[in-house]
């Protein structure tokens, strides 16, 4: 199988490309642009496999996604390529409207494009996975989940561009018959996440002897996904799932933030104890909160259970471990990652 991944050098997007070349055998075309978030230190394993192919594009660039298209002529497409950090939407919400909506849109035409000269077997095959986030759902109180069928209520101008995508995505389905699947899924963690992020923030602040942030009080809750569980979760969708629907995909693994900075730290008290002997929780730092937090998401992922037949397969404290492994294992690509950002920052 030929699939184009838009955003395949980033976080989610770079451990997707690896599953699908490596797990399930399929050729993939690349697709990203390379922005502060995207790295190929991310890919550098893949560099020599014949079945990975890395295109530079913007998704923004309607011109180069259609040529795209017609070059590689992909049976299916995994669109992942977005904005998705929301203090950057905070800060800047013009990019995560360009990006996430319009880049959605030139990809939908493309995809039309390309599907409607398709015949047969091909045809039949043909898929658009959009990757969209729990975040459209809005916030939870201390009960309920969020299901297929939860309304959108976005809180911040990230998920507000995502939730917009989404409903872009389904229209292309109704009124052009492209065959589409959405899949909302909760807070990742794993290899090669942009050090912005909760995770990687506290491990890094605290491997550099530095205050460890925390928003607030640490009291919102988030259910953590492994990113290679994630990545198994989006193939089983592509290859069973029903075009049309929807799939909410979730860990069942709801954390407090400060709860879960704990846990990192006590993992890294075992891993990389601080030299003077006090525990790494003692650099724990409470910072102004986000504007509009969202209190707590949580994720019904009964549906994918049960018609697709996928489970996170990772003991979720253990998860967690792998996770700080890899980044004490990986100190090239933590500079790697430093250095080009900080390139990119300054030629801005």
């Amino acid at each position: 199988m030929k699939i184009l991944v838009t955003g395949g050098a980033g976080f989610i997007g770079s451990n997707v490309v690896r599953h699908l070349v490596r797990r399930h055998g399929h050729v993939v075309l690349n697709v990203d642009a390379l922005t502060y978030a995207g790295h190929l230190a991310s890919l550098a394993d893949m560099a020599d496999d014949p079945r990975h192919r890395f295109v530079r594009a913007d998704i923004r660039d309607a011109a180069a996604m259609h040529r795209l298209f017609d070059e590689f002529a992909p049976d299916q497409v995994v669109h992942l390529a977005a904005e998705s950090h929301v203090d950057r939407s905070i800060a800047a919400p013009a990019i995560f409207i360009e990006t996430n909506v319009t880049g959605t849109l030139n990809l939908l035409q493309a995809a039309r494009a390309r599907y409607e000269k398709l015949s047969g077997e091909a045809r039949d095959r043909f898929r658009f996975l959009h990757v969209s986030t729990d975040e459209v759902y809005g916030t939870l109180g201390d009960e309920g989940l969020f299901t297929e069928s939860s309304p959108y209520a976005p809180r911040s101008p990230y998920s507000a561009s995502k939730a917009a995508a989404d409903h872009l995505v389904r229209a292309w389905h109704v009124t052009y018959g492209l065959p589409v699947i959405v899949t909302n899924c909760s807070n990742n963690h794993g290899p090669c996440q942009f050090p912005e992020k909760l995770i990687p923030r506290a491990i890094l602040a605290a491997l550099a002897d530095e205050p460890i942030p925390v928003y607030g009080d640490g009291s919102q809750i988030r259910d953590w996904l492994h990113v290679v569980d994630h990545a198994e979760a989006l193939h089983a969708v592509l290859t069973r799932g029903r075009v049309g629907e929807t799939y909410n995909i979730g860990g069942d693994n709801e954390w407090r933030n400060l709860d879960l900075v704990r846990l990192l730290c006590d993992i890294l008290d075992q891993l990389r104890p601080r030299s003077d002997g006090r525990p790494h929780a003692d650099r724990i730092t409470f910072v102004t909160d986000r504007p509009g937090h969202d209190y707590r998401y949580g994720i019904d992922a009964d549906k994918i259970h049960h018609e697709l037949g996928w489970t996170p397969r990772r003991d979720h404290v253990e998860a967690f471990r792998e996770t700080v492994r890899w980044y004490l294992d990986h100190p090239d690509w933590i500079a790697a990652i430093g250095a080009r950002s900080s390139q990119l920052l300054a030629n801005s």
